[in-house]
C-alpha cells in the first residue's frame, strides 16, 4: 500500500470510517504481529496483544496529528504493549518432575497415608477373590501397564474381547469390594 493511500485511510478512520480502519488493520496486522511475536515468543500471546494494539490504535487514532507517521506510531504501540505483557507475565521456571512430588504431598496429614494404604489392601484382597481370568485381566492392565493390544496378544483374544473382559472384571471387583464393605 502506498503512503498516500495510508494517509487517506488514516484521515477517513479519524473521521469515524470503520471500513477505512478495517483496511488499515488488514494491511498492518501481519507487521504488528511480527513485532509483538519477536518480543513475546508465544503465538497465542502475540495474537492477543496484536488485538490489543489495534483496539488501542482505534481509541487513540484521533490523537495522531501526523497521519504520515501512522506506521511508526502503530509500531510504538505494539512495542509498548509487548513490553508491558512481558513484564507483567509470571516468570517461567523449570522444575524437575521429582520436585512436584514434594509439593503435592506437603499438605497431607499422616492419616491420609494410612487410609491410602488401607484402600490398597482392600483392592488387592478384592482382586485376589476374583476368578482367574478377571484377576489376570485387571493385573495386566492396571499393575503391569499392558496396552489393550499387548493384552490381546497375551490372551490370544481380539481387542474387543479384552475391552469387554476389563469392563466385566471392573464390575465384578466393584461388587466384591461392595460386599466386603457391607460385611
Amino acid at each position: 500500500m502506498q503512503e498516500s493511500q495510508i494517509i487517506t485511510l488514516v484521515y477517513l478512520a479519524q473521521s469515524g470510517d470503520r471500513e477505512a480502519f478495517g483496511s488499515l488493520l488488514n494491511e498492518f496486522e501481519p507487521m504488528v504481529y511480527a513485532v509483538v511475536y519477536r518480543r513475546l515468543r508465544n503465538s497465542a500471546e502475540a495474537a492477543e496483544v496484536t488485538q490489543e494494539v489495534f483496539l488501542r490504535a482505534l481509541r487513540k487514532l484521533g490523537q495522531l496529528r501526523e497521519p504520515e507517521r501512522f506506521v511508526g506510531w502503530l509500531k510504538r504501540i505494539a512495542v509498548r504493549l509487548s513490553i508491558n505483557r512481558a513484564v507483567r507475565r509470571p516468570r517461567e521456571t523449570i522444575t524437575p518432575p521429582e520436585g512436584f512430588a514434594g509439593i503435592s504431598t506437603a499438605g497431607r496429614a499422616p492419616i491420609d497415608g494410612v487410609l491410602q494404604h488401607e484402600a490398597a489392601l482392600q483392592i488387592r484382597s478384592g482382586i485376589n477373590r476374583l476368578k482367574r481370568i478377571d484377576r489376570e485381566t485387571l493385573v495386566a492392565f492396571y499393575f503391569e501397564g499392558q496396552s489393550l493390544k499387548e493384552m490381546s496378544d497375551r490372551f490370544e483374544s481380539p481387542v474387543g474381547t479384552i475391552k469387554r473382559r476389563l469392563h466385566t472384571a471392573r464390575n465384578r471387583l466393584k461388587e466384591e469390594l461392595g460386599e466386603a464393605q457391607r460385611a
